[in-house]
């Protein structure tokens, strides 16, 4: 499974900005799919996951209400739109999907005061 990011950028506190991974290859493999975000020097961790059927999702905390995630199955393709930016969600944002593990190469989102 090959994963391709796009939608980053640099906006201002309280901007919106929706990011989307491609999928492609062995994507009838894919359960679940999610969004992790690694600022600098710190470890890479969980924003969002979605399920591939049910569409079940779950939410780091520090994005509930503000963040949504999505999926289009037809267009192999997952969304994340984010909504209230704020400076501490400044990071590079990659997708992973499962099985296989499967990483993007990643797309920079900075928010600035």
């Amino acid at each position: 499974v090959q994963l391709v990011e796009s939608g980053g950028g640099l906006v201002q506190a309280g901007a919106s900005l929706r990011l989307s991974c491609a999928a492609s290859g062995s994507t009838f493999s894919i359960n679940a799919m999610g969004w992790y975000r690694q600022a600098p020097g710190k470890q890479r961790d969980l924003v969002a996951t979605i399920t591939s059927r049910g569409g079940s999702t779950n939410y780091a905390d520090s994005v509930k209400g503000r963040f949504t995630i999505s999926r289009d199955n037809a267009k192999n393709t997952m969304y994340l739109q984010m909504n209230s930016l704020k400076p501490e969600d400044t990071a590079v944002y990659y997708c992973h999907a499962y099985p296989p593990h499967s990483w993007g190469q990643g797309t920079q989102v900075t928010v600035s005061s």
